[in-house]
């Protein structure tokens, strides 16, 4: 006789309750650990786990003493399980971006602290969206750079905005915005009070200089190889901080250092030839799984940032 089928009937919205509750289960590590995202008792998850592995006549998991764990079959169907509700999703999603107005979260994540004049573009990004789907729930976020490209291969994130340091396959690279970077140091710094034909190329390579902390476009990558590299820093911000102990020299774009280069805070050094071009890009999913809402993105920097593109 043939084995009977797990479950026997069409799957309904009981077995998607019970099986997403299996699923918090085991993403939290056991019973205990999944009361307060349930907010149900142990005893209550117990019932539900034990009617699922009823209804699938399968054994999915001991618990007890030697605490919870997933046996072979329970490893299984929660794999499955993250197919089904991925599955799930992206049939909604699919549906909700048939019609014009689009729901849920629009994600954008910046790699960078932005300067005053990015604040400003975006926020007419921000508001360009709002006029058109002002329903959409926007989350607005900074994050690592790997971070970042990872959340856009995962639909986790709809655009980024990223140096334009290296392209992944999977993604489309738009540069939205481009300035200068200079070697700068601090009036701290030995330095600040030299001209640039007193500081050579020799003095430059002995001195402590700081590295962005990820790698950089090429022409970046031949000024760097000039310098010694003795600390690191990826952020503008905390790269200036460095800078402005007057222990080191380092790059900075020319909008970070515009009220340091006024109150003589800051100094430029040799700036027709230690420089390189900093490009910031807009980065998308090729095939997004919710490419209305990326469509919307591409629309709005394209309006924003059009005359710079």
């Amino acid at each position: 006789m043939s084995k009977q089928s797990i479950i026997p009937k069409a799957i309904t919205e009981y077995d998607l309750r019970l099986l997403r509750i299996f699923r918090t289960v085991v993403e939290n590590g056991g019973f205990a650990a999944a009361e307060n995202e349930l907010g149900v008792t142990r005893s209550t998850i117990s019932v539900h786990m034990s009617n699922l592995e009823s209804r699938m006549k399968l054994k999915l998991c001991s618990r007890g003493r030697g605490g919870f764990a997933l046996t072979e079959a329970g490893q299984a169907v929660y794999h499955a399980c993250i197919e089904l509700f991925d599955s799930l999703n992206d049939f909604s999603m699919f549906v909700n971006n048939l019609g014009e107005e689009l729901i849920g979260e629009l994600v954008i994540l910046c790699a960078d602290q932005l300067d005053h004049g990015m604040q400003q573009k975006l926020a007419q990004v921000i508001a360009y969206i709002h006029q058109r789907q002002p329903q959409l729930h926007l989350i607005l976020d900074g994050e690592a750079l790997h971070q970042i490209e990872k959340s856009l291969l995962q639909d986790k994130a709809h655009v980024g905005l990223l140096p334009s340091y290296q392209q992944i396959q999977g993604l489309n690279y738009q540069t939205i915005f481009s300035e200068p970077i200079y070697l700068c140091c601090s009036a701290k710094h030995p330095y600040f009070n030299l001209s640039d034909e007193e500081i050579s190329a020799e003095m430059l390579a002995k001195t402590p200089s700081v590295h962005p902390g990820v790698d950089i476009d090429p022409e970046g990558r031949e000024q760097l190889k000039r310098l010694n590299l003795s600390a690191k820093a990826y952020q503008f911000d905390t790269r200036k901080t460095l800078i402005l102990s007057g222990c080191y020299i380092g790059y900075l774009p020319l909008s970070y250092i515009q009220e340091e280069l006024k109150q003589q805070q800051i100094k430029i050094i040799h700036g027709d030839e230690a420089c390189y071009q900093f490009n910031l890009s807009m980065v998308v999913k090729q095939s997004a799984r919710e490419s209305a809402k990326v469509e919307l993105l591409t629309q709005a920097f394209n309006e924003v940032f059009g005359s710079e593109i």
